[in-house]
This record gives C-alpha cells, structure tokens and sequence, in this order.
C-alpha cells in the first residue's frame, strides 16, 4: 500500500445538491490531507479556487458532465471559462456516441477543442467505460492519447458502474507507461484503491478520499 495515497486522489464533490458549506468543507479536508485536487462542476470552480488561495492544491472542473452529450463548442466555452475562474485541470467526459459510431473525427475534434481551451491545462478524459466493449475502451483510449489530452479517465461515478481493475489493466495496456489512467467509481476503502493503482492507475477519483486516508493510517497504526 502506497504511503502518499493523497497525492493521488482527487477529492471530489459533484452532486447536484451541494451548497457552500460543503465546498467549504471540501476544501479544509484536501488542504489536511493534501489531495492531489478538489473536483468539482464547473460552476464551483471560482469558490474553490478562492477556499484553496493560501494553499498548494488546485482544482479540477468537469465539463460536459455527466453524458458527453453537449456540443463540442459548448464544451471547449465551459473549459475555457472554467480555466479562467482558477481550474488547473479539466476532467470532461468524451462524446461517447461518436466512440460508439467509430467516429474518429467527431471523437476527436471533441476533445481537442477542450485542449486547446485549457491553454496548457492537464485534460482527462472519462470514457464512461460501463457503456462499452473492451474494443471501443481500446478505441477511445487510444483516440484521447492522440487528442492531445494528458489522461484517460474509466467512469464519472454517475453510469451503471465505476471503474474495475481489469478496465483500468486495459486502459493502461494501450496507453503505455507515460500516460495519465485515472480510476473513478466506487472507489471507497484502501483495499479497492490499491487494486487501482497496481492496475494501472496514477490518479483516483472519490468523494471518500478522507475515509480512505484514514483508515489506511488507522490499519498502519494497528488499531
């Protein structure tokens, strides 16, 4: 079990019913724990970079969240309007339904209007991988690795299912080494983020990033 397991986690709050005093608390808990992120819709993103000013961990908006259904220039606006309210990083979910036609233009084009918006931003992209055969999480993931993007990225936690250990072995099969998989859905207790990393992944989506951490320093201390 890794010992800097925060640093690898982006700790997260999407649901649709948050208020401030979440995002507040969001923010205390990654300042603690040093989370790699707070994730968080885009509209959330300015608050959050205001809560995190006087500390080193960013924020990542999502764009085109949950479907991927919005249009290309909808999604590259909301990108670039997330970066200028203080996002570092961009986890937007892909157009699956181009994936699924074997669209590789649309597919692509997609995503890369979202790189391009971020001006240098880290992009992960979310496959959504519940929706597809093993041949088309290959297919996307070696379409987002030629759009420019810096991660692949297996579920947004809101489909039929998060990530599994055998979708992240294949996302990082066909992305190579050097490549971002982050592992998102379900992801609650040391045990299943551990079986992420040795997977494949390198970085890890959850709303119970604190939960994880401690007990992880809890099952290190013995009691």
């Amino acid at each position: 079990m890794r010992t800097d397991l925060a640093r690898l986690i982006d700790h997260t709050l999407l649901r649709p019913d948050a208020v401030r005093r979440d995002f507040e608390r969001l923010c205390r808990e990654a300042a603690q724990h040093s989370f790699a992120t707070v994730c968080v819709n885009s509209a959330h993103v300015a608050l959050c970079t205001a809560l995190l000013e006087d500390c080193q961990v960013p924020v990542a908006a999502t764009v085109g969240f949950p479907l991927g259904a919005s249009n290309p220039v909808s999604k590259a606006a909301e990108a670039a309007q997330a970066v200028r309210d203080g996002a570092s990083e961009i986890d937007m979910v892909c157009a699956v339904g181009a994936l699924k036609d074997g669209d590789r233009e649309r597919f692509v084009g997609d995503i890369r209007g979202v790189v391009d918006a971020t001006e240098g931003g880290v992009v992960k992209v979310i496959l959504e991988t519940c929706l597809l055969g093993d041949d088309e999480k290959r297919r996307g993931a070696e379409w987002v690795r030629d759009a420019g993007a810096a991660f692949v990225k297996t579920s947004t936690g809101f489909g039929a299912g998060g990530a599994t250990e055998a979708d992240v072995r294949l996302l990082r099969e066909v992305v190579g080494p050097d490549f971002g998989v982050k592992a998102s859905g379900g992801i609650r207790d040391p045990a299943t983020a551990d079986t992420m990393i040795r997977a494949g992944a390198d970085r890890l989506g959850t709303s119970a990033g604190v939960a994880i951490v401690t007990e992880l320093k809890t099952e290190r201390r013995g009691y």
